[in-house]
């Protein structure tokens, strides 16, 4: 699916921030411009992703002798589990 690109002046985008943030929420892209020149872009942030690579290099930097074995599942699944709080949501009056 193509994504959705929004042209507007930059009094536009002043006065109509809002609705061209929610525009963006649905997957459109801002683009805002002055005297037909694109000054800035409104687009959804990238999610924080790690690469294996990173992991990896973590891994070393803190000494880790974690091996990615069979078990290794099993061990993780444990590991979350041990850390795991039960939810309790605040009560709201």
């Amino acid at each position: 699916m193509a994504k959705r690109i929004i042209r507007v002046s930059e009094a536009q985008a002043a006065n109509d921030f809002p609705k061209l943030l929610a525009c963006v929420r649905e997957g459109s892209e801002v683009v805002i411009e002055a005297n037909a020149a694109s000054v800035a872009v409104l687009r959804a942030a990238e999610p924080p992703v790690r690469l294996l690579s990173d992991s990896l290099r973590l891994a070393r930097l803190h000494s880790s002798t974690a091996t990615l074995d069979a078990e290794f599942s099993k061990d993780l699944e444990a590991a979350i589990e041990s850390r795991r709080e039960p939810l309790e949501p605040p009560a709201w009056d």
